[in-house]
């Protein structure tokens, strides 16, 4: 009997403790915003100043015929003038590389026989110059991965910062300057920043920007809207504030390229080749005493699409929970060691407890709970409380990320697309929270059978950016 209490008073625990960690969080994020928003409309003077620090905006592509002109384009036309575009097609068998060659008309640069490239990768095919826009270069190369596509462009990367892009995003026209400032801000000490992704589905593109935001159609994608809400302008906000952060984003980060170089690029084994190179520059600058910060910063925008079929978004989160549990394990000498402070009392932990291991306790939970209370070993009330803490917190959360957008940045302005969002905060607990429980199991369950460690790209069916400008 005594066991059983102590089981459910543990799950019990363990749901207060998510909504604790969530005030902590929500605290800490009103904090780093306030303090970081006046910075962002400053930032916004770096685009014509001489002092702006020169950033090469990597763009891996695979198979990304439908998206890659408009967000090449796109960032072309950012506001920021101190950066080159390296796109480096990785063995795309589509017309990527045709619809590049003719929208930028590209012509072939030869590849010196006795270049040094620092990273391994791949061997590089070919490299072309935009003869109409002299910032575009293409790297194309034998097929070999995302992280092993993004090492090859650090390679050719002529500049001190680098941009990591996924080639289905579009950059806001302030972004890149937004996203610099830190560094100058603290040139000694930030060594890396991520900045905020946004849903593009539903909106329209023109000249290679977003010029309006629309809600998706798709439920699937408009319970996305409400994820990615909660997880940058709440959580990634919130740790950056209390220097916990483990993930920047492989679709929006900006970093050191001396430093990254120094820890030997992305790893070419990795399946969540963003969040383990953050990991690494956190062992990295420990083991070496080196002052240094990573930061998010919640205005520099980046739009992406997601998937709105349920095969495409299981094969993307599988993969997302496969890359956080096997950097949590390929890092796990880091947990509860001084050397690595914080990062190792908190933050290993908190992923570990509350992001990796989460799926498996909170189904544990659901099963576990009704069947001990049918058998009288517990109290129907504690799973009362168990269920009502659970569903409260996801609603609370969510509802709450989109009141902060309505609140802050008004991307939705029309009060009917708010009600849908607040909808949508609602409905992902019922059904939705449940089939992704599903999918992060399957993913953890092919880590332990030392399977599905696969590091390719994966097939993601897109619908791609129509631009309207003709």
């Amino acid at each position: 009997m005594t066991i059983y209490r102590l089981w459910t008073w543990g799950i019990l625990i363990y749901a207060m403790a998510q909504q604790v960690i969530f005030l902590i969080l929500f605290v800490a994020a009103y904090s780093q915003f306030r303090e970081l928003r006046p910075f962002a409309r400053y930032a916004r003077t770096l685009t014509a100043s001489t002092k702006a620090l020169y950033v090469s905006i990597l763009v891996p592509a695979h198979n990304e015929a439908e998206s890659i002109v408009a967000s090449v384009r796109g960032l072309l036309l950012n506001h920021y003038a101190h950066c080159e575009v390296v796109v480096i097609n990785d063995g795309s068998d589509d017309a990527t590389l045709d619809n590049l060659t003719r929208a930028f008309q590209l012509e072939p640069r030869s590849v010196p026989s006795s270049l040094t490239a620092p990273l391994t990768t791949a061997p590089v095919r070919a490299v072309y110059r935009s003869s109409v826009e002299p910032r575009l270069l293409v790297v194309d190369k034998v097929n070999g991965g995302k992280a092993d596509a993004l090492n090859a462009g650090l390679n050719w990367a002529r500049y001190p910062l680098f941009c990591a892009m996924d080639a289905d995003s579009i950059l806001d026209p302030d972004a890149l300057p937004q996203l610099v400032w830190p560094f100058l801000d603290d040139p000694e000490r930030v060594v890396a920043a991520g900045g905020t992704i946004r849903i593009a589905n539903g909106g329209r593109v023109s000249g290679g920007r977003i010029v309006d935001v629309g809600m998706p159609r798709s439920w699937i994608a408009r319970v996305q809207i409400v994820e990615y809400l909660r997880a940058f302008l709440l959580a990634r906000l919130g740790l950056s504030r209390l220097g916990m952060l483990l993930i920047i984003s492989g679709a929006f980060g900006m970093f050191r390229r001396d430093l990254v170089m120094e820890v030997g690029g992305y790893a070419r084994d990795s399946v969540g080749e963003d969040m383990e190179l953050v990991v690494r520059i956190h062992r990295y600058c420990r083991d070496r005493g080196q002052p240094y910060r990573l930061v998010f910063m919640p205005d520099p925008v980046c739009w992406t699409e997601v998937p709105e079929t349920w095969a495409v978004l299981g094969r993307q989160r599988d993969r997302w929970h496969r890359g956080l549990v096997d950097t949590l394990i390929r890092h796990r000498g880091m947990a509860l060691r001084s050397r690595y402070g914080r990062v190792a009392w908190l933050a290993w932990p908190y992923y570990a407890l509350f992001e990796g291991l989460a799926p498996m306790i909170e189904v544990l939970g659901y099963c576990s709970l009704p069947v001990l209370a049918g058998y009288g070993l517990i109290r129907w009330e504690f799973c009362g409380l168990f269920l009502i803490a659970a569903v409260e917190l996801g609603v609370a959360t969510s509802t709450l990320a989109v009141l902060i957008e309505e609140m802050t940045y008004y991307q939705y302005p029309r009060p009917v697309d708010t009600l849908r969002l607040v909808a949508a905060a609602i409905i992902e607990n019922f059904g939705y929270r449940q089939i992704l429980l599903y999918w992060k199991i399957r993913a953890i369950w092919g880590l332990v059978r030392g399977k599905n460690r696969a590091t390719t790209w994966g097939t993601m069916t897109r619908q791609g950016f129509h631009d309207t400008s003709g």
